[in-house]
C-alpha cells in the first residue's frame, strides 16, 4: 500500500518561546522557525501542545501564525493546532487561523468532558466543514482522557478534508488495522514509536525531538522511504536516549530546556508548566550528548 504524506514527512509541533515576564519571544519565534526549516522539516504544527496552546489567546496564536507564514512562505506546510473542548470555540479558532495563513489544520480530540464516540465524529466534521483546510485529526487519548475509537476513524478518514491522523494513542495494532481498513495518511505523534508506527504505514512525523534532532530525523525517514531499514533502526537507536530524555517530565519543559542548552532561544514556560529545575536540565544534558547532540 502506497499511502501519500499530504503535509510531508517531518513536521514538528513547534514550542513558544516566552520571556522571563510571559510576554511571546517574537524574535524567538523567528529563529526557531528558520532552525526547522534549516534541518530539513517539511512542515511546522503551531499552537500545539509543545506550544502551550492551552496558555495563549486566540489573538497571540493568530499572530504566531501570520509570522511564521510570512517567514517560511511555501518552503513548508504551517499546520495550526485548532481545537479544545468545546466545539464552537475550535470553529472560531480554525476560522481564524485560516485567515491568519495556516495551510492545514491539527485538531485533537476534545478533552475532559469526555463526549461519546458520536461527538467526538460530530465535532470532527464541524471543524472540517469550518474552512477550506485540510484537518489532520489528533488521536492522543493519555491527554484527553478518550481515544477516537478505529472505527470512528475510519468513518471519518471518508470525509474529503480530514485528511491524515496524527498518533499518539500507543497502540500499533489499532493503527495498523486503521491504517489497513482506512488508508488513511498516518503521522507518528509519539517520537519512540517513530520506527514502529512507519513499519505499519506511517508516512512520517509530528515531532517534538525534532527541535534538537531534526536532521537525524530527515535522515531517518530518507533511509527508511529508500529501503534501507538498517540505516533506520541505527538511527532510531542512536536517539533513544533524546527521546526518552526530552520526556522525563513534561515535553515543552525539557524541549524548551534543550533549546537553551543548544544556543537557541527556547526562553521560559508559563504556569501551569513550570520551568526544568537544574537538576532535571542535568540530566537532560546528558541525555542529549548521548543521543549526539551538541550543546553550548
Amino acid at each position: 500500500m502506497s499511502i501519500n504524506a499530504p503535509f510531508g514527512r517531518l513536521l514538528t509541533a513547534m514550542i513558544t518561546p516566552f520571556k522571563a515576564n510571559g510576554e511571546i519571544d517574537w524574535a524567538g519565534v523567528e529563529t526557531l522557525a528558520h532552525h526547522l526549516v534549516s534541518t530539513g522539516h517539511d512542515g511546522i504544527v503551531l499552537n500545539g501542545t509543545t506550544g502551550e496552546a492551552p496558555t495563549t489567546s486566540d489573538d497571540e496564536k493568530d499572530q504566531i501564525v501570520s509570522l511564521v507564514k510570512k517567514l517560511v512562505g511555501d518552503k513548508v506546510k504551517i499546520v495550526a493546532g485548532a481545537g479544545n473542548n468545546e466545539t464552537s470555540h475550535s470553529v472560531e479558532q480554525a476560522r481564524r487561523a485560516a485567515k491568519a495563513g495556516a495551510d492545514g489544520l491539527l485538531v485533537v480530540t476534545p478533552y475532559y468532558n469526555k463526549p461519546p464516540q458520536a461527538g467526538i465524529a460530530a465535532h470532527f466534521r464541524a471543524m472540517a466543514d469550518a474552512t477550506d483546510l485540510p484537518v489532520m485529526m489528533y488521536d492522543i487519548p493519555g491527554r484527553t482522557g478518550v481515544e477516537i475509537e478505529s472505527d470512528t476513524i475510519v468513518a471519518l478518514a471518508e470525509h474529503p478534508k480530514i485528511v491524515a491522523l496524527k498518533d499518539a494513542k500507543g497502540n500499533p495494532a489499532a493503527t495498523s488495522w486503521v491504517i489497513k481498513r482506512s488508508g488513511i495518511p498516518v503521522y507518528s505523534g509519539d517520537d519512540i514509536l517513530n520506527l514502529a508506527l512507519l513499519s505499519v504505514g506511517a508516512v512520517g512525523f509530528v515531532s517534538v525531538c525534532g527541535h534538537t534532532v531534526g536532521k537525524d530525523l530527515r535522515a531517518m525517514l530518507d533511509a527508511w522511504f529508500a529501503g534501507d531499514s538498517t540505516k533506520a533502526l541505527a538511527i532510531h537507536q542512536k536517539l533513544l536516549p533524546v527521546f526518552t530524555g526530552t520526556f522525563r517530565t513534561q515535553g515543552a519543559i525539557l524541549t524548551k530546556a534543550a533549546l537553551n542548552a543548544m544556543g537557541l532561544p527556547g526562553g521560559f514556560t508559563r504556569l501551569p508548566l513550570v520551568d526544568a529545575t537544574e537538576a532535571q536540565i542535568a540530566q537532560l544534558r546528558e541525555d542529549l550528548r548521548q543521543g549526539g547532540v551538541t550543546l553550548t
